[in-house]
């Protein structure tokens, strides 16, 4: 039988994590959003909810749940904001989860309890200024000397890599050649107070400005050979591995700001006036908020079944990439129609739909842009060697 209800541990966490968002989050978040400031409290307060220990075992100091449990959080911080959706995703997804998955058990025990405790954040160091969608063309580059690593290089667009907490960055450099010719790519552990690794200025942003994302460059930054994350020249392949769960977890970014966009313009319809009659009277803003209704409800359902598949043990990256393509088109959709049916309304800070509308798009090109969610879906499906 299937059965798409929440059991009560997860409707209890979603809840949770709902009166968290709308008590805490709501109130507060425009102010941060308007100063681009880093919301360091509400951090706090969500490590110590649990919300960053979700998916990993007690034994490293987690909540003992699993990935599922992180999608709904992340998907009801996101009805009310995506800055603070998407620290908890990356200081899980990227920060945390390839040292859980890859890392030795003394790489585990000195990291993971204070990442777990949201006490401390980890980042991941891929995307590089020349290189955006095509990770394979990494230049940064890693050598041995003395029983150190010495990096040099640069990466670009890294979110949570320059905070007051910020205790690592797990970077992918070019560590030798494989027998093939092609580069051997390896991932590096590297504390944030190593000498050499320096921490541009945060970027000004259209959205997300309530989250932290910077430009790193290293220059003869030393760390212990024991820094090595994984299997020497299999960094690129497990990037890409953790990049299929990363997927669904923006796919549950995206479905908390499209639902998010549907909450908001219920409740402004309701109110608002024009000609005579409150606006969600008219059959036009019926129709359009029923379609934004459908996108989420269908991009759910898609993130659901993703999530499904990854639990059970199955493959899942052709589900994981259909997800996060149809959630963020209707994460752009919803947050475009929302701001039409708020007028000029929508196109003011003060209101959510605003915020929403700058937080969009980027949910389309982070974590593999729509484009290359169509080339991996093309692939699962044997669309391969048509062009030379």
């Amino acid at each position: 039988m299937i059965d798409f209800r929440l059991d009560d541990e997860y409707e209890a966490l979603r809840k949770t994590v709902e009166d968290f968002a709308h008590s805490e989050v709501a109130p507060v978040i425009g102010s941060f959003y308007e100063r681009e400031e880093f919301p360091y409290e509400l951090v706090a307060t969500m490590g110590r909810m649990g919300l960053f220990g979700l998916p990993f075992p007690e034994s490293v100091g987690g909540m003992g749940g699993d990935s599922f449990a992180l999608f709904l959080a992340l998907e009801e911080l996101a009805r009310v904001d995506s800055s603070v959706a998407i620290t908890l995703e990356a200081g899980v997804s990227l920060g945390a989860m390839p040292i859980y998955r890859f890392g030795t058990e003394q790489q585990r025990q000195r990291w993971l309890p204070k990442l777990c405790a949201g006490e401390a954040l980890g980042a991941f160091g891929l995307t590089e200024p020349g290189g955006g969608s095509d990770a394979g063309a990494t230049r940064t580059n890693a050598r041995v000397e003395d029983g150190e690593w010495v990096i040099n290089g640069s990466k670009a667009f890294i979110t949570n890599s320059g905070t007051d907490i910020t205790d690592l960055v797990t970077v992918t450099a070019v560590t030798g050649r494989q027998a093939s010719g092609r580069k051997e790519i390896s991932a590096i552990i590297v504390p944030s107070d190593t000498a050499g690794f320096t921490v541009a200025p945060k970027y000004s942003k259209v959205g997300w400005n309530a989250s932290d994302t910077h430009e790193l460059a290293f220059s003869d930054c030393r760390v212990p050979e024991r820094n090595l994350l994984g299997e020497r020249g299999r960094g690129y392949a497990q990037f890409l591995s953790i990049l299929d769960e990363g997927r669904i977890a923006i796919a549950a970014v995206s479905v908390g700001l499209a639902q998010g966009c549907v909450d908001e313009c219920l409740r402004y319809v309701g109110e608002r006036e024009a000609f005579g009659n409150r606006i969600g009277a008219y059959q036009a803003t019926q129709f359009k908020i029923a379609d934004m209704e459908v996108r989420t409800h269908t991009a759910r359902l898609a993130y659901y079944q993703a999530a499904a598949k990854l639990l059970r043990g199955e493959p899942f990256k052709k589900e994981a990439a259909i997800a996060k393509l149809v959630s963020s088109n209707a994460a752009m959709d919803n947050a475009r129609d929302a701001t039409q049916i708020f007028g000029g309304y929508g196109f003011m800070n003060e209101f959510p739909v605003g915020r929403f509308y700058r937080d969009a798009k980027i949910l389309e090109i982070g974590e593999g842009t729509s484009e290359v969610q169509r080339m991996l879906i093309s692939r699962e499906l044997g669309l391969t060697g048509l062009v030379s």
